[in-house]
């Protein structure tokens, strides 16, 4: 079953940084992405993410999120896994990742914190 913008909007709605995402921005983003990963439970989505990359040197992963009633049962180290050791995926020698949220979760998937590495040009968005 192919994603749809307006399922992965009911999704980020349990995020801090996703709510304001309206459905024509993430059909942009999706047409725009990579790879994408997710998760579905009696046909609804559960988890999602995506990977941004040139399939040889670097890949960055975002968005990665989980349904409330599904977290704790391992459903997110498995996403993490499966993309990371995806065929297109699997020779990317560095992955990176920016998120405050997550930090210990990503840290049991191997992903170490590197202080000096990310520089940011923030353009404002609204978040509600």
């Amino acid at each position: 079953m192919a994603l749809s913008p307006g399922e992965l909007q009911g999704l980020y709605r349990f995020t801090g940084w996703g709510r304001s995402r309206s459905v024509s921005q993430i059909e942009k983003m999706l047409l725009g992405t990579d790879l994408c990963f997710s998760i579905r439970y009696k046909g609804q989505l559960i988890a999602f993410c995506r990977v941004l990359t040139d399939f040889v040197f670097r890949a960055s992963l975002w968005d990665i999120v989980v349904h409330p009633d599904h977290q704790g049962k391992g459903l997110g180290s498995s996403l993490i896994d499966y993309a990371l050791n995806h065929p297109m995926m699997k020779d990317v020698p560095m992955v990176i990742t920016y998120t405050s949220e997550l930090e210990p979760f990503l840290a049991n998937q191997g992903f170490k914190p590197k202080d000096g590495m990310m520089m940011l040009l923030r353009r404002p968005i609204e978040y509600s």
